[in-house]
């Protein structure tokens, strides 16, 4: 039985959980057009990113070497739910892609890279705390051996793509990005009026 969130589910997660934090910070200083569509990618590779130690993953299903490189990176990273669901994966995930970002700066002159890069990042956490609402739950504190979820008794969390998934938290975080949306409508227009700094 899978007992991790389906694809959809962490995408949703992952966009409302930054649409939420930047409507909480506005006003943001003026971003590029450039900077807004990447960190939207970067939020969507974000939530994906903990699923890498698996090879039958989305990431590994959309690229061409997956079949290839996806049972490899499931043993390097020591399997589901392991490395990459804890707060050290975490760190190491934002340190390789802040050095991505920074390799690429040079050409993307537009691309104000720290954005984009806590786009991702929130979408990794999103991801984690997702994962935190299933039976498995995550080892949040690796090395330590321990899978923390919510609520602390296993029974009562969800099994992926079961009803509670799909027809409560699914449609509860979609009403979420929409109220977000509609209630801040103003502050995420302005993101597309501003003129960036030069």
């Amino acid at each position: 039985m899978l007992m991790y969130m389906i694809a959809r589910t962490h995408d949703m997660a992952a966009i409302t959980a930054l649409t939420f934090v930047v409507v909480m910070i506005s006003p943001l200083p003026p971003l590029s057009l450039a900077t807004i569509l990447l960190s939207l990618l970067a939020n969507q590779l974000g939530a994906i990113a903990p699923d890498v130690d698996q090879p039958t993953a989305p990431f590994w299903r959309n690229v061409s070497f997956g079949r290839l490189f996806g049972p490899a990176a499931t043993r390097l990273l020591g399997g589901h739910r392991f490395l990459t669901h804890s707060l050290v994966g975490v760190a190491l995930a934002g340190w390789l892609f802040g050095l991505l970002l920074q390799f690429l700066q040079p050409i993307m002159p537009n691309v104000q890279v720290e954005y984009v890069w806590w786009a991702f990042m929130i979408g990794m956490i999103s991801h984690l705390i997702m994962d935190s609402f299933t039976k498995e739950g995550v080892p949040w504190l690796l090395p330590l051996p321990i899978k923390f979820g919510f609520p602390p008794l296993r029974r009562l969390r969800v099994t992926t793509g079961k009803i509670v998934e799909s027809f409560v938290i699914f449609p509860v975080l979609v009403i979420l990005l929409i109220l977000l949306c509609t209630m801040y409508y103003g502050d995420l227009v302005d993101l597309f009026h501003n003129k960036p700094i030069s």
